[in-house]
């Protein structure tokens, strides 16, 4: 896929998402990554309102080279491309319950939501770290993300919202929707005693089969 074409889908997911309820107003941020840098929403930008000239450009430094100002959580998605160099696109959300879930003070900080659905696993894997609350666009995120991301390839940051990363820019957007739809169903289920996959089941979803 070529850039023009690659600028026109990160616009139609990102008003899928902002149709569908996944982020609000300006919230949220979506990146892709090129052969020679990075597409990425622009500061203070409605996902539901994107141009795909306005996209901001960044080179393999992550410097702006083009288009409108990025967001200020540049530093948020170059975490995740430096971790796992598989990454193909980052996406970040406040969608609402994934966010509920990163509010909550009882939360397992390895995996808050169990392996309910053979989904899940099979797009988010083993593990979801739950990343200590910064203020929103402090930089001193990055290194904590650095570290979470180099062996899990979605974060909840606490009080927040998730930040999903996958080898596409539609497998991320997949990622991060099947995440929201986990911690919904895990809200659903909490105080009930559900039946949640073991760990054969887990290792069978996440093992590569030739």
């Amino acid at each position: 896929m070529n850039e023009s074409d690659t600028r026109i889908l990160l616009c139609t997911l990102a008003a899928s998402l902002f149709a569908r309820g996944f982020s609000v107003g300006s919230a949220g941020n979506i990146s892709v990554r090129l052969p020679d840098g990075y597409l990425m929403t622009p500061t203070n930008s409605s996902l539901g309102r994107l141009d795909p000239t306005g996209l901001s450009k960044l080179d393999m430094a992550f410097r702006h080279v083009g288009g409108d100002k990025p967001s200020k959580e540049v530093f948020m998605h170059r975490a995740f491309y430096r971790a796992r160099p598989d990454a193909g696109a980052v996406v970040h959300l406040h969608s609402t319950h994934a966010t509920a879930v990163s509010c909550l003070p009882d939360a397992d900080p390895v995996n808050p939501i169990p392996p309910l659905t053979p989904y899940f696993v099979m797009r988010i894997g083993r593990r979801l770290p739950v990343i200590p609350y910064f203020r929103p666009g402090d930089p001193d995120m990055e290194p904590a993300i650095l570290t979470a991301a180099q062996d899990a390839s979605a974060v909840l940051l606490a009080n927040h919202g998730p930040v999903v990363s996958g080898g596409t820019l539609t497998g991320a957007v997949y990622a991060a929707e099947e995440l929201e739809e986990a911690a919904r169903l895990f809200l659903l289920l909490r105080g009930q005693s559900p039946r949640v996959l073991t760990g054969s089941q887990v290792a069978d979803l996440t093992t590569e089969r030739g």
